[in-house]
């Protein structure tokens, strides 16, 4: 369990000094919210990137109040056999129209900075 907290505090710090260099750049004063896109099977949990976030923020002046927002990405596979695409989670490796297992993850796996609010 502490080494997937670890995981996560680590996310959160690279995150934080991506923005803090962003700050930087363009001269923002505070950055209030933060928007991050979480993939279905990015293997990061969002609650433990949650607790992360509200202890590390604390021990930047630019993001000490800053909120945390996770918007989840479904997992989509595609069939290289059919070429249709499906939900990743609910069937896994194995294609539900063609039973094939020639699939491959188009998306679900990212972790992305959507938007940032700042003055």
């Amino acid at each position: 369990m502490t080494r997937k907290i670890m995981h996560e505090l680590g996310i959160v710090f690279h995150v934080i000094k991506r923005l803090e260099n962003l700050a930087a750049e363009q001269k923002l004063q505070q950055i209030q919210s933060v928007t991050l896109e979480l993939g279905e099977v990015s293997g990061v949990v969002p609650e433990f990137l949650e607790d992360g976030w509200k202890w590390a923020v604390k021990k930047s002046p630019i993001m000490e109040n800053a909120a945390l927002k996770i918007e989840t990405l479904p997992a989509v596979s595609i069939c290289n056999a059919c070429g249709k695409t499906y939900g990743t989670v609910e069937n896994g490796k194995t294609c539900p129209h063609c039973k094939s297992e020639d699939t491959v993850l188009q998306t679900g796996n990212e972790m992305n900075i959507k938007e940032i609010e700042a003055c």
